[in-house]
C-alpha cells in the first residue's frame, strides 16, 4: 500500500467517523500568518516503513496520540489539584477555580484521610485539614461538593488505600443530588503499589488491598461506566527520585499487575480496560519528558494486546493525567517556578495528555493562594489558546530526535519491566526492595549532580540572590480540627446506632469472605459510618502493610 493510500485508508476508517460525530471538529487552525496548519504531517521523504512504525493519530500503537484529532476538536481536561482545611474552605475553592474556567475538579485530602483515620481520632492529632482537606462521613463529602452537580463535573481524587470508600461517599452524594451514578464522570487515584514503593499512605496488606481495587473495577464496569477506576501513578516513583525511563517502567510494570490480578478475580479484560487510566509527571527535560508520554503508549498498546489479548481498541489506549514537577519547584526565587511550570505543561501537552494541573509558583513554600492557583490555570489556558500548539496532532512527531528518545526510552523501560518480570512482578519486586533501591539511587546521583554544580538549579546553585521575595501567604482556619470533632459527635450522636452496629457486623463478615465490597460501603455512608470506623473493621480484619526490612 502506497503512502497516499494509507493516508486515505486512515482518513476513511479513523478520522471520518470522529468527524461525523463531532462535525464542530472539522474547524481549520491557522497560523497567525495564515498558514493553514494541517490535521498532522506525514513523512516528507515518503517513506511508508517510517509511517507504520509511526502510527496515524488514534490508532495503534498510539504514538501519535489516542484520538485522530487530539485537541484541534477537544481541549485537555484543565484541573488544578486542590484542598485544605474543611469541606467548607475547599468548597469554595472549588467553587472559585470552576469560575475561573477550570474544566475538572481534582480532590486532594488532608492525612488522616489518605490513611483511614476519622478527625477526633489521637493519630490525626495535629494533621487535620493539613495537606488536603478532611473527609471522615458522608456530610463532609456532600458539602465539599455544594452546588457543584455530580452529572456536569469530571472529578478526580487522589486516594489510594481506601480510595473504594470515598468513591462510595461520591456516588451516595450523587444520589443525594438526584444524579444517575450511570453518568458520572471521573478517576480515584486507586493505585497501592506506588504507595508501597514511593509514597507510604498504604493501610492493609497487598492481597486485601489488591482485592478492594478489583472490586472497584467490576463494581464500576457494571454500576458507574464513565468511572476511571485507577490512575496508575507515575507521578510519585518521579517524585521520589526516579528517571523518566524507571517512571515509565515501574508504573506500566504496576498496571501489568492490576490488569493480572483482575484477570485473576476472572474478570474479562476488554470490560475493565477501558476504565483503567494512567497519571504522569511533567519534569525539567523538556524534549525528554515529551518522548517519554509517546513511548509509554506505544509500550502500552503493546502490553494489552500481546501480553493481555486485548481485543478492542479502547482496550490498548493509555489515557493520562498529567502534573507538572513539585519536587523541581524551588523556595528560593519563587517567581521562577512560573517558568518551570509553563515548560513542563507545554511538554505534557505537545506529549499528548488528557488532563493537566500546573503547580503554583509558592508551592514549595505552602498551600497555594487563589492567586498563585489562578496564575498556575492561566498558564494552561494561554498555551491552549495563544501558543497553537493545540491546533495540530503531534506537533513534533516525526522530529529525528524526539523518535529516537521514544525509541531509547521504549527499550530502556522494556529491560527494566523484563527484569521485573524475571523478578516475580511488580510485588515481588516490591517486595524485595528492587524499585526502591532504583529509584533511591537515581535520586542521589541527581541530588550530587545539583550538589556538585553538574546539574544547574537557577536560584539554588547558581544566580542566587539574598533579597527574599514577598508573597501572600494562605491564612488557615485554626479551628478546623476542633469542629471537625464537634461535628463527628453530632453524628454519631443522631445516627441510628443499632442500625450502625449491625452494618458494622455484616462489614467484618464481608470482609472475611469473597463478596465485592463496594455496595456495602455505599450502603454504611448513607447510615452514617465514617470512613475511620469502616477503615477500622477492616485493619481489625486483614491488618496493616509492615514494610520488609530489605534495606
Amino acid at each position: 500500500m502506497s503512502l497516499q493510500e494509507e493516508k486515505e485508508r486512515w482518513e476513511r476508517e479513523t478520522l471520518k467517523p470522529l468527524l461525523d460525530r463531532f462535525p464542530e471538529r472539522k474547524k481549520d487552525f491557522y497560523t497567525t500568518s495564515g498558514i493553514l496548519l494541517p490535521r498532522f504531517l506525514l513523512p516528507l521523504d515518503n517513506d511508508i516503513a517510517y509511517l507504520e512504525k509511526l502510527g496515524f493519530p488514534g490508532e495503534y500503537p498510539y504514538t501519535r496520540g489516542v484520538q485522530p484529532t487530539m485537541y484541534r476538536g477537544r481541549l485537555w481536561t484543565m484541573r488544578q489539584y486542590a484542598g485544605y482545611a474543611s469541606a467548607e474552605e475547599s468548597n469554595r475553592r472549588y467553587r472559585y477555580l470552576l469560575e475561573q474556567g477550570q474544566t475538572g475538579l481534582s480532590v486532594a485530602f488532608d492525612l488522616p484521610t489518605q490513611i483511614g483515620y476519622d478527625a477526633d481520632d489521637p493519630l490525626a492529632l495535629g494533621e487535620v485539614g493539613k495537606v488536603g482537606v478532611s473527609i471522615s462521613s458522608l456530610d463532609d463529602m456532600q458539602m465539599l461538593f455544594r452546588d457543584i452537580p455530580l452529572d456536569k463535573v469530571s472529578t478526580s481524587m487522589t486516594i489510594n488505600a481506601p480510595a473504594a470508600i470515598l468513591l462510595a461517599m461520591y456516588i451516595a452524594v450523587a444520589k443525594k443530588q438526584g444524579v444517575e451514578i450511570s453518568k458520572l464522570n471521573g478517576t480515584i487515584q486507586n493505585d497501592i503499589l506506588k504507595e508501597y514503593i514511593a509514597r507510604g499512605t498504604y493501610i492493609f496488606p497487598p492481597k486485601p488491598s489488591m482485592r478492594l481495587i478489583t472490586d472497584v473495577f467490576q463494581y464500576c464496569q457494571e454500576e458507574v461506566p464513565h468511572w476511571n477506576t485507577i490512575s496508575i501513578s507515575g507521578y510519585h516513583i518521579r517524585e521520589a527520585g526516579s528517571t523518566a525511563v524507571q517512571e515509565v517502567a515501574f508504573t506500566l510494570a504496576n498496571g501489568i499487575a492490576y490488569v493480572q490480578a483482575a484477570l485473576d478475580a476472572g474478570l474479562d479484560v476488554d470490560k475493565f480496560a477501558r476504565q483503567l487510566s494512567f497519571f504522569f509527571n511533567a519534569h525539567n527535560d523538556f524534549l525528554e519528558e515529551i518522548a517519554k508520554f509517546r513511548a509509554a503508549r506505544r509500550l502500552w498498546a503493546r502490553i494489552m494486546r500481546e501480553r493481555f489479548g486485548a481485543q478492542k481498541q479502547r482496550s490498548w489506549m493509555l489515557r493520562f493525567h498529567t502534573q507538572t514537577a513539585g519536587s523541581t519547584l524551588t523556595a528560593q526565587q519563587p517567581e521562577n517556578n512560573v517558568v518551570r511550570v509553563t515548560l513542563q505543561a507545554l511538554a505534557a501537552v505537545l506529549g499528548g495528555t488528557q488532563s493537566l494541573h500546573t503547580n503554583s509558583m509558592d508551592e514549595a513554600l505552602w498551600l497555594p493562594t487563589e492567586k498563585s492557583v489562578r496564575v498556575a490555570l492561566r498558564t494552561q489556558q494561554i498555551i491552549a489558546y495563544e501558543s497553537g500548539v493545540a491546533d495540530t496532532v503531534d506537533p513534533l512527531g516525526g522530529s529525528y530526535l524526539i523518535e529516537h528518545l521514544t525509541d531509547e526510552i521504549e527499550k530502556r523501560a522494556q529491560a527494566y519491566i523484563d527484569r521485573i518480570d524475571e523478578l516475580g512482578g511488580a510485588l515481588a519486586a516490591i517486595e524485595q526492595g528492587y524499585l526502591q533501591r532504583e529509584i533511591q539511587d537515581a535520586a542521589y546521583s541527581y541530588q550530587r549532580a545539583i550538589e556538585h554544580g553538574d546539574q544547574v538549579v537557577v536560584g539554588v546553585n547558581v544566580y542566587q540572590q539574598d533579597k527574599q521575595i514577598e508573597l501572600e501567604q494562605l491564612k488557615m482556619d485554626p479551628t478546623i480540627e476542633a469542629n471537625q470533632h464537634q461535628h463527628l459527635a453530632s453524628i454519631r450522636q443522631r445516627r441510628d446506632a443499632r442500625r450502625v452496629t449491625e452494618l458494622l457486623t455484616h462489614l467484618e463478615s464481608a470482609a472475611k469472605g469473597g463478596n465485592n465490597l463496594l455496595p456495602l460501603f455505599v450502603t454504611c455512608v448513607e447510615n452514617d459510618i465514617t470512613l475511620g470506623e469502616i477503615c477500622g473493621v477492616l485493619r481489625n480484619v486483614w491488618g496493616e502493610y509492615q514494610p520488609p526490612n530489605w534495606i
